[in-house]
């Protein structure tokens, strides 16, 4: 082989090397650009250690996985911790996401964050609970005042129609639970006049602290046959201090929202029933609406997640259909 050749064997080699050197640069590129390109939806909750958010997060992963999207969880430890929560919004916007999705557990302190979001030219979808702004694009939540009422005539029915009633609410200024118990309220003052709501209050957030002011108030007011209790903590520590108290069974007993002791409360009769949203769909809806909304894609402001009337008659049937919103 003359030196001709063996220079252009070499030349063929080198210039396949090259070749093959440029196309994995192209394909590694071309991988890491479209890594970048995954577009990343900030879910803040209310509160992280609520098991009821925990299933909100299931349903916002579900539909981060379904549509191609990454998703960012954080947000306060407590639904009283308004300024965590701000700071939350504040973490997402410097992050850069490309949507934000929020439970506000304030109704007023997290107006100028949903308003920041709107400045950054982001969208915004509100979950579960409202804020004093319109400063967004979407609201997807259980109709609250709806809800209420159903509790009311479901306690109600329990109470044969009379009575002293407890009204355990949530945290002051959490839109949601404060709807709840408006509608409880007005709907007691309306058709039932014969049972009397003897006090009303709020409790810290927790399950502990429901169950202390809920006991606090079953001892100030003996004659009470009926309690009515706004959401998850306060359901379940409403729930602990009538059992203490020995009085499960004789005090009729309402909450909203579900987990496994409520649910066997109304497996064993001693909970009338139970007001049941949809947690799983609310965070699968904020995300799928996010992403709608980042396709540039038409999406209606108020999107109505339903409740449903939980009682021992149709337990089995809604453990069967609806064991996420149960807690189960």
């Amino acid at each position: 082989m003359n030196k001709s050749n063996i220079f252009s064997i070499l030349l063929l080699v080198a210039s396949a090397v090259l070749f093959s050197t440029g196309v994995a640069r192209k394909i590694a590129h071309s991988r890491a650009a479209g890594r970048a390109q995954v577009r990343t939806i900030a879910v803040i909750p209310k509160g992280t250690i609520n098991m009821w958010w925990d299933v909100v997060r299931v349903g916002a992963e579900a539909a981060a996985k379904e549509l191609g999207v990454r998703t960012v969880w954080n947000g306060p430890e407590t639904e009283t911790d308004r300024e965590k929560q701000i700071q939350a919004v504040r973490d997402a916007l410097t992050m850069q996401v490309d949507a934000v999705v929020l439970g506000p557990n304030d109704f007023k302190a997290l107006v100028r964050p949903i308003e920041e979001v709107r400045e950054a030219g982001i969208p915004c979808v509100i979950i579960d609970s409202a804020a004093d702004t319109d400063a967004y694009d979407a609201f997807a939540a259980t109709d609250n005042i709806a809800g209420g009422a159903d509790a009311a005539r479901l306690l109600a029915a329990a109470m044969g129609g009379k009575g002293d009633a407890l009204l355990v609410k949530a945290i002051p200024n959490s839109a949601s639970t404060d709807d709840r118990a408006r509608g409880f309220r007005e709907t007691i003052q309306r058709e039932f006049p014969a049972i009397r709501i003897v006090m009303e209050d709020y409790t810290d957030g927790t399950v502990e602290g429901a169950r202390q002011k809920t006991a606090d108030m079953l001892t100030r007011f003996p004659s009470v046959t009926g309690v009515f209790a706004v959401n998850q903590p306060a359901a379940v520590g409403a729930y602990k201090a009538i059992q203490a108290q020995g009085r499960a069974g004789e005090v009729k007993y309402v909450g909203f929202d579900s987990d496994a002791l409520l649910v066997r409360a109304v497996e064993d009769g001693t909970c009338a029933g139970l007001i049941v949203q949809d947690p799983f769909l609310i965070g699968y809806l904020g995300v799928q609406s996010a992403v709608r909304l980042l396709d540039g894609e038409k999406v209606e402001r108020d999107i109505p997640v339903p409740s449903m009337v939980v009682t021992r008659d149709n337990l089995e049937e809604k453990k069967k259909t609806h064991s996420a919103a149960l807690g189960l």
